[in-house]
């Protein structure tokens, strides 16, 4: 009987209008952090369960130069199975065409772990295979199939040797779960790689060594191998197989769910404000229960049963609706992940349920409680105040529920209260100026305005607290979808625009020493403007001043900067595009006369390794030592797209070091032909397509901004819910405004307009709020973040404002229709 009883309540205030806002806020919180959180896992999931293809082997080796035969002896010797890949790129040819492609070679016994998904015809069913291609064969992806027209038993060339396509190559065990940025994949065998002559010294060339065996026998051999390594070497097992994609995923996940906590505070904001007026609309009943006997356990009991009930509602229809927004976020992403994503666990449905539980509790139970403290007096006296009545302590507990539930999901304490705190100031700096801008508008335009808009102006004043908070949180959640937006689709159109006209948009890379007088022949011939042929040569840092790098305390030596080889460069004069910050250019020394030869730093690099004018650089150069002399340190512009160096050395000084020459040139559209004649003349030259490269950032920025515009705009959804809550709680004295104003002869049209306008000001100035936050924020992440000059976007102040105003404005119609509707003489006589 209780039970039924209980629901037979919760249906009648269900009925009453302001448990359906509270339950709704309610579910769309559990919407967001269990889609999100769902989101997170199973992608971190996918990533985990499969790391094992991420490596085709149980250990790897990776390297930028062959290793010793002997180490591969030992392992086979220990019982490990060993394979081998190298990586490189070159053109692919068939007749006349070309067409840039990513090339492994791979031994016989490639992959260790894992298999390769292989056709007969491009696009077609997938076959697995456990083995890459024979000795003569040539297997090609089937992008890279229809870009050239090919069909499996076509002859294909490669450097100087032909080989016959066989398969289309699907995937790769070891291929990861992203498309290449720059081209299409092709495979061959290594005993092919000789005879196509594209590996020469100073090729830019990876190379792979895979190891398959027991746990005891791996280790082992990484006790006998890891003393030999040297910097450029590394020994990677399944758990750090992917690092920097875990870490990303881990950080993803963080930033996502803080991103949700926006949502669930503005969720939280309007279930206090459905709350507040649910209690208030209950406290004449309360005081009546309490008169004929009714104890405040029993009161407590009745409306927290309520809560319970809505909040179970909210967390099964929340959770279930959280799992589609999963394959929805996944569905945005199409494309830039190709693995199989695990099924959903419980675990996301969890953190909704654990997350309305706290909403609920923060933010409803609060109003109710004080509800339940209602003195029976009040049945006589209706204008008894309510002394425990506290916004603040409300305001201040559901401000510590957020910050909790932030600190959970980011399990950051610095970065959720950096958040909390920033989210905060700008909340009150923005109701602050919106105070002002109300107050400054009733000033203006008080003696001057009539009709509708006097009466708008008038009610904006009124509410002019519970609209800057409004107006604050709508702004807020309008202004991230903004900046989301903008970048999404300008910002690479505004560095390209930056770049200027004529900036290289091609580059030349593996040039070798016999190629550079065709190639400049070339350019002249066909009047290209190049950026001048440098000279590069592969090496590494390992120590400043006789320390390793390791030992100095202030340097991070694993940085994926600092731990690698660079290109380094030699040049008589001063790059056009480069500055210099401090030192001279090439003092007069005679490198014959030295072992210690004078260099030139880049200015950020130094300060991250603390170089120092006079500091004495060790290098490590395929083996053979370096070492140089800080005689400069300079700036330089990278984003001129030209061949930019850390390091420069002195004219003729690095010749005896095998090497490259690398250049960029413009080449507009419309000639776009000339490449086939270039990569024909030069076949082992590799091409990068910068415009090609942008096209590919455009995808992959379009793609991951979807998933992250749909989170922002559930965002905007929850702020919304704050616009509603704040229309529920101003109803009644809505009513009864406008039933005075109709008795005293205003007409329904002269109400509606003033209704109209009333709410479409507050969404114009919670965009022109939005549009300034954007533009600041953008102006941020141009001249820091991208180093770029800031670009002004003020179309924003055009279609912000204008897209709040009509969804404030429709919002804010929808929900007080019932003013107008409502006959006067009604709400007269309840008073």
């Amino acid at each position: 009987m209780k039970i039924i009883a209980a629901l037979r309540n919760f249906s009648r205030a269900w009925r009453g209008g302001e448990l359906g806002l509270l339950g709704f806020s309610l579910c769309l919180a559990v919407v967001i952090v269990t889609g999100i959180a769902g989101f997170s896992e199973r992608l971190s999931g996918a990533m985990t369960q499969q790391s094992h293809q991420f490596l085709a082997a149980d250990r790897v080796l990776k390297t930028s130069r062959s290793v010793a035969d002997d180490w591969l002896s030992e392992a086979a010797n220990r019982g490990i199975h060993t394979a081998s890949v190298v990586s490189f790129r070159s053109m692919i040819a068939v007749g006349d065409d070309m067409q840039l492609a990513s090339i492994r070679a791979v031994s016989d016994n490639y992959p260790l772990i894992g298999e390769l998904g292989v056709s007969d015809t491009a696009f077609g069913e997938v076959e697995l295979v456990g083995r890459g291609p024979q000795t003569g064969e040539i297997w090609l992806d089937s992008r890279l199939m229809a870009l050239l027209n090919l069909a499996v038993g076509d002859e294909v060339g490669l450097g100087e040797a032909s080989f016959t396509l066989s398969r289309a190559l699907l995937s790769e065990p070891d291929r990861g779960g992203m498309n290449e940025m720059l081209a299409p994949r092709a495979m061959i065998n290594t005993r092919d790689l000789a005879a196509t002559e594209v590996v020469q010294a100073g090729s830019l060339v990876r190379y792979r060594y895979l190891f398959a065996g027991n746990a005891e026998q791996l280790d082992a051999y990484s006790v006998w191998l890891t003393p030999q390594l040297n910097a450029g070497q590394r020994w990677e097992s399944l758990s750090d197989g992917q690092p920097a994609l875990a870490n990303t995923l881990k950080r993803a996940e963080g930033y996502l769910l803080l991103a949700a906590s926006l949502g669930v505070a503005l969720a939280g904001a309007a279930i206090a404000l459905a709350a507040r007026r649910y209690g208030d609309r209950n406290t004449d009943n309360v005081a009546v229960m309490k008169a004929l006997g009714a104890r405040r356990r029993q009161i407590l009991n009745r409306y927290i049963g309520q809560l319970a009930l809505l909040a179970g509602g909210a967390i099964v229809l929340g959770g279930l609706l959280g799992y589609g927004l999963q394959d929805v976020l996944f569905g945005s992403l199409r494309g830039l992940i190709d693995i199989e994503i695990p099924a959903p666990s419980w675990r996301p449905f969890a953190v909704g349920a654990i997350t309305a539980v706290v909403s609920t509790a923060v933010f409803a139970l609060p109003p109710l409680w004080r509800l339940s403290k209602v003195a029976p007096l009040r049945v006589l006296r209706r204008d008894l105040a309510d002394d425990s009545d506290n916004l603040l302590s409300s305001g201040l507990i559901g401000l510590v529920g957020v910050g909790l539930l932030m600190w959970w999901y980011s399990n950051d304490l610095q970065l959720s209260g950096a958040l909390l705190l920033a989210s905060l100031s700008l909340g009150l700096l923005a109701a602050a100026l919106v105070l002002w801008l109300i107050s400054l508008a009733r000033r203006l335009t008080a003696s001057r305005s009539q009709g509708a808009l006097r009466l708008a102006l008038a009610a904006i004043y009124r509410r002019r607290f519970a609209n800057a908070f409004q107006v604050a949180s709508f702004a807020l959640a309008l202004m991230a979808l903004t900046t989301l937006g903008v970048l999404r689709s300008t910002l690479l159109a505004d560095w390209q625009m930056q770049l200027g006209e004529g900036a290289p948009n091609h580059f030349l890379i593996n040039i070798q020493p016999n190629e550079i007088a065709p190639l400049d022949e070339f350019f002249q011939r066909h009047q290209l403007s190049n950026a001048g042929l440098y000279p590069m040569v592969r090496g590494r840092i390992t120590h400043i001043d006789q320390q390793l790098l390791s030992d100095i305390a202030a340097i991070d030596a694993g940085s994926g900067n600092v731990n690698r080889e660079m290109n380094l460069t030699w040049a008589k004069d001063l790059p056009e595009d480069n500055r210099l910050e401090m030192g001279e250019w090439w003092p007069k020394v005679s490198l014959a006369d030295t072992d210690t030869i004078p260099v030139s730093v880049e200015q950020d690099f130094a300060e991250k390794l603390h170089i120092q004018l006079g500091s004495v650089l060790t290098f490590d150069l395929g083996g053979q030592k370096l070492n140089a002399e800080v005689s400069s340190i300079r700036s330089l512009d990278w984003s001129s797209m030209r061949p930019n160096f850390y390091f420069i050395f002195p004219p003729e000084s690095l010749e005896k070091y095998a090497g490259s020459y690398i250049t960029s040139f413009y080449l507009a559209a419309g000639d776009k032909q000339l490449l086939t004649e270039l990569l024909r003349a030069f076949p082992t030259v590799t091409l990068i397509e910068i415009d090609a490269v942008i096209k590919q950032m455009s995808t992959v920025v379009s793609q991951v901004s979807a998933a992250i515009g749909l989170v922002l705009f559930l965002v905007v959804v929850c702020a919304l819910l704050v616009s509603v809550a704040n229309v529920q709680a101003s109803l009644d004295s809505r009513l009864q405004e406008n039933a005075i104003l109709r008795t005293l002869g205003a007409s329904r049209k002269l109400i509606a307009s003033g209704l109209i306008l009333e709410f479409a000001a507050v969404g114009l100035l919670a965009g022109l709020l939005a549009a300034l936050g954007s533009n600041i924020a953008l102006f941020g992440v141009q001249r820091w973040a991208l180093d770029m000059d800031a670009v002004w976007h003020g179309e924003v102040f055009l279609t912000v404002p204008l897209v709040g105003a009509i969804t404030m404005a429709a919002t804010g119609w929808f929900y007080c229709r019932t003013v107008l509707t409502t006959p006067p003489l009604l709400v007269l006589g309840r008073l």
